[in-house]
């Protein structure tokens, strides 16, 4: 029923499908196409053979699928809250209060528990994830053991005085007391947000401080490339300059003496109900001025999301052990935990991906029995350039999917993992972001792959690519846009009473509709290519960092006066960050320098946003009113004409331009 592509309602506003008004364009080489088998098991084909039995809705294809849930928004999240069973302890008024995003309410009314529906049905024996890091070698948590540690910790946090609405960050790594302790946090009601243990002490306080946290859940230290990292001094610094902490707790990771003596409590768990929109973690994602933005997601709306792409984009089911390498500071850490909204176990790791060797992740899928290795284009280019096979000498019998996210894969990592695992492997690349904890376009497990491109756009995200005059193009690469609001857009920004940061960052091009910042292509025929940021924020690994933070660190550096700093999209990396900085008279960008600008931006920041490469200036190109133009610079460079990417004559110092113009024609 669903294993087949449609064109039909591929070109959205168009009387025609787009295949009639179209020119015909050459489709790509068909890496993969499910099996018969593959497809009659899906969850997706039950789903819409359910909606024929019970709504009297038949599709042709996933095309139709996705065309209805996006036209009948009200219809298509109705059903899924009845397919997939969503437990309302008070049921909602109607599913959503206006259409009109940014000011959309989801379920008016209702109360739930997103931990809940993490635990409900589970089996004390059955495993609830595997793990391993540097420190510790593979083990498992039963659903039973998480149970106990999520109820030790809220209980632990109650004694502390944590209640409903009260912020709890922590400073921790990928491990299991980390995942128990935030379904213990939101078990309260409380506010969770976290920051990976990696992430400088300038970087954390700028994000914590925004939402005064009560506690603080840290470590003592962690282990990363055969390295220990002591975090005590970090941890002091961070705990100092947050004046709402009330109480620091660690966790001995790594001198292996865990939890500290007194935290944990004996109290049963329980789960509060909430309204649908109460505030179940804060992530983060940055713009180019300004503190991170604190972007607040509900309970509701991600429980909702979560079982969607579970069941329905995932196929997650009973038996299964999805793994993705994310850190606690990224959102793949928050979408992975979802999947336990399944019946599939996840499988966590902490540590370097590359040590000691790039076989690392792959014996962990074989010693897993791993049925979904999660990652990011990133490392597959590097398992490329390395000449790693994974499947010499390893069983991988047990891994049938593999899903790669973080920047665009390209067509040599599309056929790279073919080449390596098999035929049979369904690869997705998938593409979404912080801003709503999902993907929005990627997999849909009844659909072929095509070389080089993303399968479909996800059920209920209207997904569009638009041009600057806010029309839609087909084959063509325009803005990526969300013209109809999904359950798991942001509640609200921490801190944004009035809600005009959170209109600014997605609203204020095209009012009423979601601008998200990647440049995207949709063909005739469904699938997608993303071509990377058409904004200036850095995101390296899918972990986003704001130009005003790199700035920050670098001007610390006595001899810098001024910088830009942009990320250029290049397949199959997390792209090409350089840095360019101007010099205070009779300063010198030598070696040593370079090094001191590195290391501050490394401790500051992260060490995923070191540059490239640095390169002195003589001026940072500057609009009139005095900002940097990080997007034309980025466009020049990107091969775009100076005229088309700036006017001069709204630059302050037209001719600082030349110099990328120049670099540009020299690439």
């Amino acid at each position: 029923m669903l294993g087949t592509v449609s064109g039909r309602g591929a070109c959205e506003g168009c009387e025609k499908p787009a295949r009639d008004i179209l020119p015909t364009m050459a489709e790509p080489e068909i890496l993969w196409t499910p099996s018969p088998e593959r497809i009659e098991r899906a969850t997706l084909t039950r789903y819409a053979r359910w909606l024929q039995e019970t709504r009297g809705l038949r599709f042709d294809g996933y095309s139709e699928l996705w065309r209805w849930s996006v036209d009948d928004v009200e219809g298509f999240w109705s059903s899924l809250v009845t397919f997939l069973d969503v437990q309302f302890s008070v049921p909602g008024e109607r599913v959503l209060s206006g259409s009109e995003m940014p000011r959309t309410q989801w379920f008016p009314g209702s109360r739930l528990s997103y931990v809940e529906h993490i635990f409900r049905g589970k089996r004390d024996s059955d495993t609830a994830l595997l793990h391993a890091s540097e420190l510790r070698p593979l083990d498992e948590w039963t659903w039973g053991s998480l149970r106990q540690q999520t109820a030790a910790i809220a209980s632990g946090l109650r004694r502390l005085g944590v209640s409903e609405g009260d912020r709890v960050a922590a400073y921790m790594p990928n491990i299991p007391e980390t995942v128990a302790a935030f379904f213990a946090c939101a078990s309260i009601g409380a506010v969770w947000s976290s920051a990976a243990p990696e992430f400088g002490s300038r970087s954390v306080i700028d994000r914590f401080a925004q939402i005064e946290p009560k506690v603080l859940l840290t470590i003592d230290g962690y282990r990363y490339g055969g390295k220990d990292f002591d975090r005590r001094e970090v941890v002091a610094r961070i705990s100092s300059e947050l004046p709402s902490l009330e109480r620091v707790v660690t966790l001995g990771y790594l001198d292996g003496s865990g939890w500290q003596d007194g935290f944990l409590g004996e109290e049963p768990l329980s789960f509060a109900q909430l309204p649908f929109d109460h505030p179940l973690w804060v992530l983060y994602s940055s713009g180019t001025t300004g503190l991170p933005k604190p972007i607040v997601h509900g309970q509701g709306g991600i429980l909702i999301e979560h079982l969607k792409k579970a069941y329905l984009h995932l196929d997650a089911q009973v038996g299964d052990r999805f793994f993705w390498f994310s850190t606690t500071g990224w959102m793949m850490w928050n979408f992975l935990l979802g999947v336990l909204l399944s019946d599939a176990s996840i499988v966590l790791f902490d540590g370097n991906p590359g040590y000691p060797d790039l076989g690392t992740l792959w014996d962990l899928a074989e010693q897993t029995r791993m049925t979904c290795f999660g990652t990011s284009a990133a490392f597959i280019s590097s398992c490329m350039k390395a000449s790693v096979a994974p499947g010499e000498g390893r069983d991988l019998g047990s891994l049938r999917a593999v899903g790669s996210t973080g920047s665009p894969l390209s067509p040599e990592g599309f056929r790279w993992v073919y080449d390596q695992l098999g035929s049979d492997t369904w690869l997705f690349s998938t593409s979404g972001g912080t801003d709503m904890c999902t993907a929005f376009v990627g997999g849909v497990p009844t659909l072929p792959v095509y070389l080089g491109e993303l399968q479909a756009r996800a059920l209920g995200a209207s997904v569009e690519a638009w041009g600057e005059d806010g029309r839609p193009l087909v084959n063509e690469v325009g803005e990526l846009v969300i013209t109809k609001p999904m359950p798991s857009m942001p509640v609200f920004f921490w801190g944004d009473p009035s809600g005009e940061r959170y209109r600014d960052s997605y609203f204020s091009m095209w009012p009423g509709v979601w601008r998200h910042g990647d440049w995207i292509k949709i063909t005739d025929r469904g699938t997608a290519i993303i071509y990377g940021r058409s904004d200036s924020t850095i995101n390296r690994g899918g972990v986003r960092m704001g130009t005003s933070e790199i700035y920050r660190a670098t001007l610390e550096i006595p001899e810098i006066v001024d910088a830009l700093v942009v990320d250029l999209p290049r397949q199959g990396t997390d792209g090409w960050m350089p840095l360019f900085v101007v010099l205070r008279d009779g300063a010198t960008l030598d070696d040593e320098l370079r090094g001191r600008i590195r290391a501050r931006i490394r401790e500051d920041c992260s060490p995923r946003h070191v540059p490239d490469e640095i390169t002195q200036i003589a001026e940072v190109p500057r609009t009139l009113s005095g900002k940097v133009l990080e997007v034309p610079v980025k466009r020049i460079l990107m091969g775009t004409p100076a005229g088309e990417a700036a006017s001069r004559e709204s630059l302050a110092n037209p001719t600082a331009l030349d110099y990328f113009v120049a670099l540009a024609r020299e690439a």
